[in-house]
């Protein structure tokens, strides 16, 4: 009888271990799961809402412009603080706001995203190689690369791309 009720025992334990190894690697290898706490990527992305990003969109490929990221603040000197911003801006670039218009490189860009138009001008920025620059989609109420004091992200503080927004609503971000 005890031999069975130490195997019974021996049997969950493992089954629990399996469970716990299970999840942390899929949360710290193959997703990053968060909060969202402000409103700086409205309408794609709500206050509170949560989000998936698969940290294996970058394994094999950089990000591109257009890309929502979740990403290590750079302004945060314990590297602890995770933001989620659009790129806007990667290596060579070089990104400006005129009169409420994002231009990269001199050619206007169609953001049919963003909730209203930027106030204020900004820039112009130039992006160095392996480094991108990062804006909120609610532009007026985003503290993002504009405001920063390191004003740009490097490619290995870059943890995922986001492709679900749950909790509130499934939506597949683009």
């Amino acid at each position: 009888m005890r031999e069975k009720v130490t195997k019974e025992i021996i049997s969950w334990v493992k089954t629990i271990v399996l469970a716990m190894g299970l999840a942390f690697f899929v949360t710290h290898v193959l997703i990053v799961n968060a909060v969202v706490p402000t409103g700086s990527m409205e309408n794609t992305i709500m206050t509170k809402d949560r989000i998936l990003a698969l940290r294996t969109s970058y394994w094999f490929a950089s990000p591109e412009r257009g890309d929502v990221a979740v990403f290590r603040y750079p302004d945060d000197p314990e590297q602890k603080t995770l933001y989620v911003k659009r790129v806007i801006g990667v290596g060579g670039d070089t990104v400006e706001v005129k009169d409420g218009d994002v231009y990269v490189n001199g050619a206007l860009q169609q953001e049919p995203y963003i909730k209203e138009v930027t106030e204020g001008d900004f820039g112009p920025y130039e992006v160095p190689e392996g480094y991108y620059f990062m804006m909120g989609d609610n532009r007026n109420r985003s503290l993002d690369a504009r405001y920063w004091e390191n004003k740009f992200v490097a490619e290995d503080a870059i943890l995922g791309k986001v492709v679900l927004r749950y909790y509130k609503g499934l939506k597949l971000i683009k």
